[in-house]
């Protein structure tokens, strides 16, 4: 496995990339992917989470999930949902936090790598929910750099920790950054 991590974070540099990953300060909390623009995204985030032996989970729409790729998906940490319908997600997902002593999740808060004019709000109801700090994650394509650098906990106040992510993500760029989604909720 050290071979194995050396080398995603060989490929990174080899790419041009730089990274930094401070490390997850508690058992439990949520990652953002932010701005998830580019399949692109997946390739970085992997090298990455591999490359620092991060010990995080992701979200992705169940679709990528069919063979022949479902059982390598899930084994780097992938956990399917499907977005077409409500399942109750944000609730089964405040048992798990509850249940396991170590859970990080990755989610990119878009939904889509496709512009939007707003955030999915689950990643906010879950972190307040289950009481859990979020991590800024970023693939920043302007600077190619790619990093887990900074805490959070959202107060709940919705206007102040909204205007909170607008300043921090405001000057990463995505691959294609005209995709990169507004960052607020829906009303």
């Amino acid at each position: 496995m050290k071979l194995l991590r050396k080398g995603c974070l060989r490929l990174l540099r080899l790419f041009g990339w730089t990274y930094d990953l401070v490390w997850l300060p508690e058992p439990r909390g949520i990652i953002l992917v932010y701005p998830h623009t580019s399949n692109w995204d997946f390739i970085v985030g992997m090298l990455f989470k591999v490359g620092n032996d991060l010990p995080a989970n992701w979200i992705g729409k169940d679709a990528m999930f069919r063979w022949p790729f479902a059982g390598l998906l899930k084994r780097v940490g992938g956990i399917p949902i499907n977005r077409r319908e409500r399942t109750g997600f944000t609730e089964t997902m405040v048992e798990e936090y509850r249940r396991r002593d170590w859970l990080w999740i990755a989610i990119a808060p878009e939904g889509t790598r496709s512009h939007t004019d707003h955030l999915k709000s689950g990643f906010y109801q879950l972190s307040l929910a289950a009481d859990i700090p979020v991590g800024l994650g970023y693939i920043d394509y302007a600077a190619r750099k790619v990093a887990i650098d900074t805490y959070v906990r959202f107060t709940g106040d919705r206007e102040r920790d909204i205007a909170m992510l607008r300043e921090f993500y405001g000057s990463k760029r995505g691959h294609n950054a005209a995709n990169a989604g507004d960052i607020r909720f829906r009303s």
